[in-house]
């Protein structure tokens, strides 16, 4: 499993893999604020740390005493605050679900019609997981796990129903329009938003080296940004 995971996420020789996260860990020299009286401040760093580090070594890879390192914390604060290693690696998971759910709901698609609110929508998706590679590496992981750590989080389940509850407000309101046909599963129609976004960073490397072509290009990713939005659009759209 260490070693599937480990291939998963080896880093490209020049490449453009490096795992970015929202915040990193703070390291300012002379800074007055200690650990113990900035405790939310302490477990935003743990987060942002544990996530680069889950995401570049998967759950088995992982070492708490790197994460404590560079958080300048300790083992014990850290299971203090997040019980156990996997734990840690839940709320990571967590967390990363929250980011990409936030942005989301911060869409203004109400105003919009709904091939708009739908273009922006996946136009979003598919920018957030190009600059959150972090968040596709986790989810990676955590299917080589079968889901078996999401699977109890209650966290991430309500997280994911106001995904469903934003598309399929768009959707319904083509339908109503007469610009969408009918008869589509909103989470069918999240679900190929989802794979046109997500395969765009997690297949990337290998076919770039496969077919000679640097896809993490910037002219190759706004071709292909286009394409997952002309996809989509075209998916749903009602040609009668």
């Amino acid at each position: 499993m260490y070693e599937l995971v480990s291939l998963v996420n080896r880093r490209p020789a020049g490449g453009t893999g490096a795992v970015n996260t929202q915040k990193s860990a703070r390291r300012r020299d002379g800074d007055t604020v200690t650990r113990t009286q900035d405790p939310e401040g302490t477990r935003r760093d743990i987060l942002a740390i544990a996530t680069e580090e889950f995401a570049l070594n998967g759950l088995s890879g992982a070492r708490i005493d790197e994460i404590a390192a560079r958080t300048r914390s300790s083992k014990r604060m850290i299971y203090y605050y997040f019980g156990d290693k996997e734990g840690l690696y839940l709320r990571a998971l967590e967390n990363a679900y929250r980011l990409v759910r936030e942005g989301e709901n911060g869409l203004d698609t109400a105003g919009l019609s709904p091939v708009d609110a739908l273009r922006r929508l996946v136009e979003f998706t598919f920018d957030h997981h190009h600059r959150h590679e972090e968040f596709i590496r986790m989810v990676m992981i955590e299917n080589i796990h079968h889901g078996q750590y999401l699977e109890r989080s209650e966290a991430i389940r309500a997280l994911n129903v106001t995904a469903i509850d934003h598309i399929s407000g768009i959707y319904e309101r083509g339908v109503s329009d007469g610009v969408f046909r009918a008869g589509i599963d909103p989470v069918e129609l999240h679900w190929q938003v989802s794979a046109l976004c997500f395969f765009n960073v997690s297949n990337r490397a290998t076919f770039s080296k496969i077919f000679g072509r640097d896809f993490g290009a910037a002219a190759s990713q706004a071709s292909l940004r286009k394409n997952a939005v002309d996809m989509v659009l075209r998916f749903v759209e009602d040609k009668r």
